[in-house]
């Protein structure tokens, strides 16, 4: 062996949690931002210059631009996150709702052909029986 090998004992355990300290505040430090440039672009009470000037605020001075974003429109984020997953709910169960409703319209839209066909006389009561049980199941 040299004298330049690091072996893995010469690290020793409070270097490694201050590591991995470091690499937690980085990884929340970008989620931040990118949650802040994602409310930039979200909030419909800004106009396009707001957004510009805000955009290029936290990322020429990220620190004091984050810092003085959530200082200044903190608050608004919750509400603006809030209303963001309320619209997403709504669509969501609007489009349940036409997805299901399609299915069951078309059902009763086959019920009433068939019933008047068996009103025309084109089908015995055993047929109309048999073909409603199709439908339905």
């Amino acid at each position: 062996m040299t004298a330049d090998t690091t072996l893995a004992y010469d690290y020793p355990l409070l270097g490694v949690f201050w590591s991995m300290l470091w690499v937690f505040l980085w990884v929340i430090w970008i989620f931040l931002l990118v949650r802040i440039i994602v409310d930039i672009f979200r909030d419909d009470t800004m106009n396009g210059w707001g957004k510009g000037g805000w955009l290029i605020f936290v990322l020429v001075l990220p620190f004091l631009g984050v810092f003085v974003y959530l200082l200044a429109r903190g608050k608004g984020m919750g509400k603006r996150e809030a209303q963001h997953a309320l619209a997403q709910k709504r669509e969501l169960d609007s489009y349940i709702r036409e997805t299901a409703g399609a299915g069951k319209s078309s059902e009763v839209e086959e019920l009433a052909r068939l019933s008047e066909i068996k009103a025309r006389g084109d089908l015995t009561e055993e047929e109309f029986q048999r073909a409603k049980e199709k439908i339905l199941h």
